[in-house]
């Protein structure tokens, strides 16, 4: 954490202010390529809520956008309060929610109606466990939000680093009943897990929702939340995220809320239910957020985190850095397809233009939906991010409880990509304080070393040096369902550049 942490600071960002930001909407806009609606409602996407099956329209305005991940242990409540908050926002309605009460009601499952909202698959909802990562659209009146619902449970962690690698903001959700706390804390819980996957998939922002505060097993006489259970957990949270990299102060915020009554979500808690806390509600606190940092003068990446076939192939994603269009003509890597941009969608609008850190769906033409996989990366022509299969990186080994020596095999996880990979050879491990070289070449590296790796990938994949580009220069190893180390890119190697000068 601390390798990924002194990194991040020396790495340069493009900052863009949301004033700039406005400029170069209005400019857009002067130059016909944001449309203004005259129309009172906003435009709504017809059902199935795929790209191609979208209105027509365009967006009459284009509010800043958000994307929130929900993580945490399993049973902590991600999938109710994602659903709740898709309510209370109008993005499911009295009908759709009367239907899912009575069929929850029907299974017994009378506390899992909000949950439905997310969790759409019948496996999900017989076994009331997110396994994909869910994902729903809404707005405020100063937002869009895009939430990306991520499964808790141990078996489908990687589909929560690919969430979390889409996100802006974290809700790290945590169970404050007893017993299921302890669960998702201790060590082997997914609440640990998921905050330290979270920091090396690039969140700046963690929410921390301390949930089912209204639950009988901690509330007190009267219904009142109990402040003495709150502290006990946000007491034991504080020096572990510190701990893993996040600024208690600036990048860390603690809420009570209550997913299923939907207390503090939307409307703040009533003080004669919680009279301790005086923050803000969750969307509340959301809203007020700054705005991210927006590459915009950087080349174009869109690494693609979801594929499907809706009249045509569609792309899903977080456009990382650059602008695209429609009508554009871009490739797509590895394979070096040729493609043109046939539609773009943000949330449920189409536009003529998408914004880096913009969440989109695309429609394009020139390639087939079975061709492509996740972590392929689109960009322009004239400057393509180069695939490569070999590269040296700094490797924090975090849990393993033999030695690692080199031929040690693992599945990488980094930006939308998950590939197998090889540590080919162990160059150096470092020192944890002066991060100098302790040890040139050791022949095994363990739980704690910081270690300098010569990496090889079962393919060519697309990835940036992390000082070039941090999104997609920092990845996750894991092995056997376990979290091995996080670490950063600080080379990329291409062994047929030096064959071919030897040749000249």
């Amino acid at each position: 954490e601390e390798a990924v942490g002194e990194a991040a600071e020396k790495v340069e960002e493009v900052k863009i202010s949301d004033e700039e930001v406005q400029k170069e909407l209005q400019k857009m806009k002067e130059a016909g390529e944001l449309i203004d609606d005259d129309d009172d409602e906003p435009t709504t996407p017809a059902k199935g809520g795929g790209a191609a099956a979208a209105s027509g329209k365009e967006a009459k305005t284009l509010k800043r956008h958000l994307n929130i991940c929900f993580i945490g242990h399993v049973d902590a409540g991600k999938s109710t309060i994602s659903g709740h908050i898709m309510y209370l926002t109008g993005q499911v309605d009295e009908r759709t929610m009367e239907k899912y009460e009575r069929e929850a009601k029907a299974k017994h499952r009378e506390s899992w109606k909000f949950a439905w909202c997310m969790d759409t698959t019948d496996e999900e909802r017989n076994k009331g466990k997110t396994q994909e990562c869910g994902r729903g659209t809404f707005e405020t009146d100063a937002k869009n939000y895009t939430i990306l619902d991520a499964p808790g449970h141990k078996n489908f962690v990687p589909h929560m680093i690919g969430g979390a690698s889409q996100a802006d903001v974290a809700v790290l959700v945590i169970s404050v009943r007893k017993g299921e706390f302890e669960a998702g804390f201790d060590r082997g819980g997914q609440s640990r897990e998921h905050a330290v996957l979270a920091k090396t998939a690039g969140v700046k922002m963690l929410v921390v929702g301390i949930n089912k505060m209204d639950d009988p097993s901690v509330a007190l006489e009267g219904g009142l939340w109990d402040q003495e259970r709150y502290n006990e957990v946000k007491g034991q949270l504080e020096p572990f995220l510190k701990q893993t990299g996040f600024n208690i102060k600036t990048d860390v915020y603690f809420m009570p809320i209550s997913g299923f009554t939907g207390a503090n979500l939307k409307v703040k808690v009533a003080p004669e239910v919680c009279p301790w806390y005086e923050g803000p509600s969750l969307l509340d606190f959301l809203d007020q957020l700054q705005p991210q940092a927006r590459f915009f003068d950087m080349p174009l990446r869109f690494p693609i985190a979801d594929k499907y076939k809706d009249m045509g192939t569609c792309v899903m994603g977080k456009l990382e850095a650059g602008t695209i269009k429609t009508g554009e003509s871009l490739v797509v890597l590895p394979n070096k397809t040729p493609v043109v941009v046939e539609q773009i969608f943000v949330d449920q609008y189409e536009l003529s233009e998408a914004l880096p850190g913009d969440n989109i769906k695309m429609k394009i033409k020139g390639v087939e939906e079975e061709a492509l996989r996740n972590g392929f990366v689109i960009c322009r022509k004239d400057n393509m991010c180069r695939p490569c299969r070999w590269f040296d990186a700094t490797i924090q080994i975090l849990d393993f409880e033999s030695i690692i020596c080199a031929g040690y095999s693992c599945v990488l996880h980094i930006h939308s990509a998950i590939e197998e990979c090889t540590f080919h050879a162990l160059k150096a491990i470092l020192d944890k304080k002066t991060r100098q070289v302790k040890q040139k070449d050791p022949k095994f590296c363990r739980q704690g070393d910081s270690v300098v790796v010569r990496v090889k990938m079962s393919r060519p994949i697309c990835i940036e040096k992390y000082k070039d580009f941090a999104q997609m220069g920092r990845f996750m190893i894991r092995d056997q369902g376990n979290t091995i180390g996080i670490g950063i890119i600080n080379e990329l190697k291409y062994p047929e550049d030096k064959k071919k000068e030897g040749k000249e």
